[in-house]
């Protein structure tokens, strides 16, 4: 199937790794620019050769998502080599696993900062030429605990939930303008970050890392972890022209691991 998204110009937020890397090659592979941003240089140079290897135009970032104030001097970058954002991708980083009770503010904020309110400007900084043109994409990553909350992942599931509903609003005020805005959800998708949560798992209930992987396994229908590059194929299609009736929407890729409707 042809995408019908060559050349389209895609921002990938956290491209240097995980599922933010796999986004990035597989829009590559369809004939986008790719800009993948993060904050680990090293990182994002690997997705960039691993890109051009294969043919495909990439170029890296160092972005704090945290910071702000640095959101437009990183578009204009962007739009003086490729021009304007035709695609979106917003990745962000997990925080690390906490219970609901006592958490200081300041750790709720610095978070919301980080995983929320980031991507809403960033979004929003992209949304004028997006509109200009009558076309845009708005793919957003969360979690499966922003639709069945994950035990000892508070902060995660509350924030990401967040995006849930802005996701949905945006996607209404957007889509007169040929705009998409869409959520994809995650479920056990073979990550550093889920080898991180198996890992602080097994340390908190003493146990072994292998008994969490295999208790976590038989909570999956399809008795496997995703391979990132499928969690990555389904951003493809949505960013595509053939998706473009798709909008408002929360699609998992989870192996049938959410069991609420």
């Amino acid at each position: 199937m042809d995408l019908g998204i060559k050349n389209k110009v895609a921002l990938v937020l956290g491209g240097g790794s995980g599922l933010g890397q796999a986004i990035a090659m597989s829009l590559a592979s369809e004939g986008c620019k790719v800009v993948v941003a993060g904050r680990t240089e090293t990182k994002l140079q690997k997705t960039v050769t691993q890109i051009q290897e294969r043919g495909g135009q990439a170029h890296a970032i160092v972005w704090d998502l945290a910071q702000l104030d640095q959101i437009d001097s990183h578009f204009s970058k962007i739009e003086s080599l490729w021009g304007s954002v035709d695609i979106l991708v917003n990745n962000t980083g997990g925080p690390p696993p906490t219970p609901a009770a006592g958490q200081a503010p300041q750790v709720w904020l610095q978070k919301f900062q980080e995983m929320v309110l980031s991507v809403i400007a960033i979004t929003d900084r992209a949304l004028p030429a997006m509109k200009e043109k009558r076309w845009g994409r708005v793919i957003t990553s969360t979690s499966s605990g922003a639709i069945a909350p994950i035990p000892n992942l508070a902060i995660s599931n509350t924030l990401r939930s967040s995006l849930h509903a802005w996701s949905k609003t945006l996607a209404r005020e957007v889509a007169p303008f040929g705009i998409t805005a869409n959520i994809i959800v995650p479920g056990r998708i073979a990550t550093e970050r889920i080898r991180f949560l198996d890992e602080s798992k097994a340390q908190r209930e003493n146990r072994s890392v292998e008994d969490v992987m295999n208790e976590s396994l038989k909570t999956i229908p399809m008795g496997r972890t995703g391979d990132p590059a499928e969690f990555a194929a389904t951003a493809a299609f949505l960013a595509s022209q053939p998706a473009s009736y798709i909008t408002g929407s929360v699609i998992r890729v989870d192996g049938g691991l959410i069991s609420s409707l």
